[in-house]
């Protein structure tokens, strides 16, 4: 894939994002594509997985936002870093709702082929984002 065909995709990817399109997001993915993250559980294989991590993102959290603040590109590999930011209004993981918000650094780590993701790794502080949205309490220094 070119450098260009790369933007292209992870500008495809945003956009989906921002409409809070689940399928639309995961049509991005190869089929057979792993994902990695720790809202995901760990690790999930496959579109239909990938898909129903974004539904339970934009259920959580409807506001949720990603802005891209910069992107590395070495080949088939991207680096793609950020902030996302949203608020607890739709319950996260099955809980009730807290209705306060997180904001918090993302770096997404991905392996692109035939202008598709093929594998991708999310990195976050998940334990700071549950003690943001109040799941968790964080005890004082």
């Amino acid at each position: 894939m070119s450098r260009n065909d790369i933007i292209a995709l992870l500008d495809r990817r945003r956009d989906a994002f921002a409409r809070r399109d689940a399928a639309a997001s995961a049509v991005l993915y190869a089929e057979t594509c792993v994902l990695v993250s720790p809202t995901a559980g760990g690790t999930v294989t496959g579109r239909a997985a990938i898909e129903q991590v974004y539904q339970a993102w934009f259920k959580a959290f409807p506001d949720v936002v990603f802005i891209s603040e910069e992107v590395l590109i070495a080949d088939d590999r991207v680096v793609e870093i950020g902030t996302t930011a949203g608020t607890d209004t739709g319950g996260f993981m099955g809980l009730m709702p807290t209705a306060k918000p997180f904001r918090l650094p993302i770096v997404f780590l991905s392996t692109v082929k035939d202008r598709e993701i093929v594998h991708e790794r999310g990195i976050y502080d998940f334990t700071g984002m549950l003690v943001q949205i109040g799941v968790l309490k964080a005890k004082p220094a």
